[in-house]
């Protein structure tokens, strides 16, 4: 059995994008955290840039559904919280850039 990572999660969760932007959730900082448990269990910790976003069930899913493609996965639980608030500053470099921020 293949053991699961964190880089590995966060490479798939870079296939999921905000419909209403261009830019994928890791790079628009909307990602708090990810763990991966012995068992290859993944509890993904996210939010969105607003909490009444439409789109935040259709985002989580597409999220789930990525991390699921992972050889050797038990199981994934993504998590949407909104402690802390999203804000721009969490953009990544590459976000930004590709924000033209």
């Amino acid at each position: 059995m293949t053991i699961v990572t964190k880089e590995a999660v966060l490479e798939k969760l870079k296939e999921v994008y905000d419909p209403e932007i261009p830019v994928n959730v890791v790079d628009l900082g909307l990602i708090y955290g990810v763990d991966v448990k012995e068992n290859n269990e993944v509890h993904v910790k996210m939010t969105l840039t607003a909490p009444g976003c439409g789109m935040g069930p259709y985002i989580a899913q597409q999220a789930e559904w990525a991390i699921s493609e992972i050889e050797d996965l038990e199981d994934v639980t993504v998590e949407v919280v909104f402690d802390p608030p999203w804000s721009p500053d969490m953009l990544t470099e590459d976000g930004k850039a590709l924000l033209g921020i």
